[in-house]
């Protein structure tokens, strides 16, 4: 007949108790917290009882009656194990859930929040989806798909009037219509850069291209004009000295 100390079975039932604390970890859901902890307290109701009858009672009988009940409690603890390893299983995906939900939102946050951006040399907040379409757009007018850019620029300025990139949008704009060879499309875009956005640093070259544009058009009249103004303005910018130049040449 196996017998069993009171000593060993107390270590016996504490080494099948001790796998259930490496399952459980804190866990952020309240209600598995608590389904586990009330599991615990069960299997630790059953361990006190255990030992109490090994304390009252120490004959050959009650020797077997533990033994069947340390089979019986072993089932339970098997049993109970499986309930706890189902809701940590549970909280581990809710917690994964969570963090993907945390991480979506976040990607879509910063798809909305304005950033910092340099733009002439000047602090701006733009948006993503402003740079974005700023971006693409010039990006075609510089590959030479002059038409395609015309039609991405126009939209821009459409859809962001106010944005910190709209002047050099309707800069380029000009210049795509200058590409094309539709003269007089680009002196009125860049007529628009020179009013609308008349603090733009873009304004003394788009009234550079706005006197080239008159030229081509055989009008030397008004691209004087528009030569002269330029240095009466801008006499310090890039383009009133290009202007000069050209002034010089047609008298």
């Amino acid at each position: 007949m196996l017998k069993l100390s009171k000593s060993r079975l107390a270590c016996l039932v504490l080494a099948l108790s001790m796998p259930l604390h490496a399952v459980a970890g804190p866990f952020d859901d309240e209600e598995a917290r608590k389904a586990i902890l009330d599991l615990r307290t069960k299997v630790d109701n059953i361990t006190r009882d255990l030992t109490a009858r090994i304390d009252s009672k120490s004959d050959k009988t009650v020797q077997i009656e533990m033994l069947n009940q340390h089979e019986q409690t072993m089932q339970e603890i098997a049993r109970l194990r499986g309930q706890i390893e189902v809701l940590a299983n549970e909280v581990a995906k809710a917690q994964n859930s969570q963090k993907q939900l945390y991480a979506d939102l976040d990607a879509r946050l910063k798809k909305v929040e304005p950033r910092a951006e340099v733009i002439d040399g000047q602090a701006a907040e733009v948006l993503p989806t402003e740079k974005t379409a700023y971006e693409a757009a010039t990006a075609m007018f510089q590959s030479g798909d002059y038409k395609g850019a015309s039609v991405a620029l126009q939209e821009f300025v459409r859809q962001f009037p106010q944005s910190p990139y709209a002047s050099n949008a309707q800069y380029w704009l000009g210049n795509t219509f200058y590409a094309l060879g539709d003269y007089k499309k680009a002196i009125a875009a860049q007529q628009v850069v020179t009013t609308t956005y008349g603090t733009s640093q873009k304004v003394p070259d788009a009234m550079l291209n706005i006197a080239s544009s008159y030229a081509l058009l055989k009008d030397n009249k008004n691209a004087k004009k528009s030569l002269q103004t330029l240095v009466s303005k801008y006499p310090d910018s890039s383009a009133a000295q290009t202007a000069r130049d050209r002034l010089a040449s047609l008298k």
